[in-house]
């Protein structure tokens, strides 16, 4: 089923329209045509059976045939991904949105090989936005994630947001695994943690102080394993394990 996304669809409305660029891709690349059926995702939780009833250049009209809310996701989780060279941090955006990522900050950290001036930012976020759009049609996601500006680790960790379970992807000794971090908060709470931020260093990992003003802001040094993972390898281990844990518990 060919999946599509319309921010602005409502559970409310029996008819929906597509324009633009996924009407485009609707009607010239994918050749659907009335009575055929399509699944439009609105991002927010919502995704519509839809049958198309006709159309006119550049618009397509729809009528729901079934329709489904999700329910929010037991935990918000947060990657606070460093910015690494090249297109890597698309291929992150993409599996973040796979994995179920709920935001996603790019940190500017003191080994990021990319120094965003600001006139770039923007183009940046709307090609990271494009991707996670892209990534919810592909494999039917019905949420997608928020993507913030970059910025430095120091900057996020002034703003004091609190999460039920920080964690940070460490070399360091003495860091502990995934599942003891998560056992340690479940024997204290009684159930998982519903906020959780993961912190991925850049290539060359996070500096000494970085890791010191993390840890003292309440990031648990998590290792995995004893490799030395590269940048993608490393963030997609970690959200991996998390949505495991998660859903493991749960027993989804």
């Amino acid at each position: 089923m060919h999946r599509f996304y319309l921010p602005e669809a409502e559970p409310s409305q029996r008819e929906l329209s597509l324009a633009g660029a996924e009407a485009h891709h609707a009607v010239d690349v994918l050749r659907l045509q009335p009575g055929d059926e399509l699944t439009v995702l609105n991002g927010r939780g919502a995704e519509f059976l839809c049958q198309i009833t006709g159309g006119r250049p550049n618009t397509i009209r729809l009528t729901v045939v079934k329709q489904h809310v999700a329910e929010p996701p037991a935990a918000k989780l947060t990657l606070l991904q460093a910015l690494p060279k090249g297109k890597i941090f698309d291929s992150l955006v993409k599996k973040a949105t796979e994995l179920g990522v709920h935001r996603i900050i790019p940190l500017q950290a003191a080994r990021s090989v990319p120094d965003l001036a600001k006139k770039d930012v923007s183009k940046k976020l709307e090609k990271w936005r494009t991707v996670a759009i892209e990534s919810i049609k592909q494999c039917g996601a019905p949420w997608l994630p928020k993507i913030e500006p970059p910025v430095a680790p120091s900057e996020f960790l002034n703003s004091r947001e609190k999460f039920e379970l920080s964690l940070i992807a460490s070399l360091r000794p003495g860091s502990k695994y995934p599942r003891v971090c998560f056992d340690d908060f479940r024997a204290r709470h009684g159930r998982s943690p519903e906020s959780i931020c993961v912190w991925v260093g850049p290539e060359g990992d996070f500096t000494e102080e970085e890791y010191d003003a993390i840890e003292a802001g309440g990031a648990l040094p998590m290792t995995l394993g004893r490799n030395v993972l590269r940048v993608e390898t490393a963030a997609t281990y970690c959200l991996s394990v998390v949505s495991y844990e998660l859903q493991a518990y749960r027993g989804a």
